[in-house]
C-alpha cells in the first residue's frame, strides 16, 4: 500500500515523527494482519506537491484490507494529525502487472 501526502511548502508534515512514531503505531496495529515492512521516502521536487510517499508492505492484498477494516485503523488515522495538516493524503494498492 502506497500512502501520500501532498500539499505546498507551508504545509506542516514532521518527517521524524512519520518514520519513526507513526511507523512504530502502524506496525503495532497491523502487523498481526500481515504488515512485513514499512518505509518513507521524502521527494523533493520544485514545482510539486507531494510531502511523503510512505510505503507499508503487506503479504497479500487481502491483509490490507483486513488492517485498514480492523479496529486498530482508527487509532493509525486518528495519529495522521500529529504530523501533517496535509490537505489530502492518497492512498493506493498496487498489484504486480
Amino acid at each position: 500500500m502506497i500512502v501520500v501526502c501532498t500539499g505546498d511548502a507551508s504545509v506542516r508534515f514532521d518527517r521524524d515523527y512519520y518514520a519513526n512514531d507513526h511507523f512504530r503505531l502502524a506496525r503495532a496495529c497491523w502487523e498481526r494482519y500481515g504488515l512485513q515492512s514499512v518505509e518513507a521516502f521524502f521527494p523533493y521536487s520544485e514545482s510539486g506537491d507531494w510531502r511523503s510517499i510512505g510505503v507499508y508492505t503487506f503479504s497479500s492484498v487481502q491483509d490490507v484490507k483486513d488492517a485498514l477494516e480492523s479496529p486498530e485503523t482508527e487509532q493509525v488515522m486518528a495519529d495522521v494529525k500529529k504530523f501533517t495538516d496535509a490537505p489530502v493524503v492518497l492512498r493506493s494498492l498496487f498489484t504486480p502487472f
